[in-house]
């Protein structure tokens, strides 16, 4: 079944263990004490955002040329790990910020885009969304319905994108669109939009089960014309490029979902510590000792899918195959452990006052976003295939 891979040994530099302890005191001093605010209001969390933008955590992967941090994706993993192990929303919306729209200009944008979005973006004067999903077109990206018609030096952009994040609060946004319908998905191109031109307005706001804090939004374009300097690359490249985004963006929905089971476990390793049934700590119980056990050892095996993924990708290697191995895997352990950790806390796990209740409304959206358990397997499915 083709080459066998070298073992996979990772350990972390001194830099990124500095970053992955920057990013955690900065959770638990600035985010912790206001997780259950954010997610009850819904309201993006912009003083968060501040202070993330000044440490340099939302220009991760931009150059430094760009004003950006000029890191990696090991390093990138880490802050979203980091971020989800206490709120998985804000996770969610950095992950947006850096690894789509940010990221889909740094890959594939000319010199002069560039030097015009990075260093607003990447500084975090300006967020960013990306725009790919639409009402009728979601794990099917190649059907989608908005239409960008090229008339003079400007395309005209009509059509709608569902669950955008970051879509309202965001300033920039890239859009994919379709050029040209008789070429079918290769007649799909990305544009850059910014808020305030005519016709690009926001619809709805989703109230949503979980990942409140992080804002989803419709993106409606009605007429709206786009200066043909705003297109990314060719026409007909825009799918091309979306695909490639969305396997770094597996890298950090599997970091994500690693930092909200990593939250489940802690939360219930303290809880079984100390609560007392029938005279003794619920930790000494083997059932419990063994939820435990499994939550740890699957948690280990995602971060290393992870990580290995992420490695890779700095390589500048292939990745299709094991960001998609570490999303589906991370994202479905981390669904079981958020189950275990209400299980292991009972009546507490099911009242707000615990955090588990709310990993456990957080958790589904990671086996669906960046595309479903199922394309997952399907993508792993066409790798094993032709390597055959």
């Amino acid at each position: 079944m083709g080459e066998q891979e070298i073992p996979f040994n990772f350990e972390l530099t001194e830099e990124q263990s500095a970053i992955r302890d920057t990013i955690r005191d900065f959770a638990e001093r600035n985010i912790r004490p206001n997780v259950m605010k954010f997610d009850e209001s819904q309201e993006h969390p912009e003083s968060v955002f501040r202070m993330l933008s000044e440490l340099g955590f939302l220009g991760i992967l931009v150059p430094e040329k760009y004003s950006g941090a000029g890191l990696g994706y090991v390093e990138y993993a880490l802050v979203v790990e980091e971020l989800a192990r206490v709120d998985p929303s804000i996770a969610l919306s950095v992950a947006a910020h850096n690894g789509l729209c940010t990221n889909h200009i740094n890959l594939f944008a000319n010199e002069a885009q560039k030097e015009i979005y990075l260093p607003d973006l990447a500084s975090g004067r300006k967020l960013g969304a990306w725009g790919l999903t639409e009402p009728s077109s979601g794990s099917d990206a190649a059907g989608m319905q908005t239409t960008a018609t090229k008339k003079d030096n400007y395309y005209i952009l009509n059509g709608t994108k569902n669950f955008i994040t970051n879509g309202g609060v965001g300033q920039t946004a890239v859009v994919m669109a379709i050029t040209d319908k008789s070429k079918g998905k290769k007649g799909i191109s990305a544009f850059i939009l910014e808020k305030g031109l005519k016709g690009f307005s926001v619809g709805k706001k989703e109230n949503k089960l979980g990942m409140r804090a992080s804002e989803t939004v419709q993106l409606v374009f009605d007429n709206c014309r786009v200066p043909e300097e705003n297109l990314i690359g060719n026409e007909g490249e825009g799918l091309i490029q979306a695909l490639t985004i969305l396997e770094g963006g597996r890298i950090s929905i599997a970091a994500l979902s690693v930092g909200l089971a990593q939250g489940c476990i802690e939360t219930s390793l303290s809880y079984a510590k100390q609560r007392k049934q029938f005279g003794k700590p619920i930790s000494e119980f083997q059932a419990i000792q063994f939820k435990l056990a499994d939550m740890a050892t699957d948690i280990s095996a995602a971060r290393l899918l992870t990580y290995h993924a992420a490695t890779k990708k700095d390589k500048g290697k292939k990745i299709a195959k094991e960001a998609s191995m570490a999303k589906l895997f991370a994202s479905e352990i981390a669904t079981k452990a958020s189950g275990e950790a209400v299980q292991i806390l009972g009546g507490y796990g099911f009242v707000k006052d615990y955090p588990v209740e709310k990993f456990y409304r957080d958790v589904k959206l990671l086996t669906i976003g960046e595309g479903t358990s199922e394309i997952q397997r399907s993508i792993i499915a066409k790798h094993l295939l032709m390597d055959e």
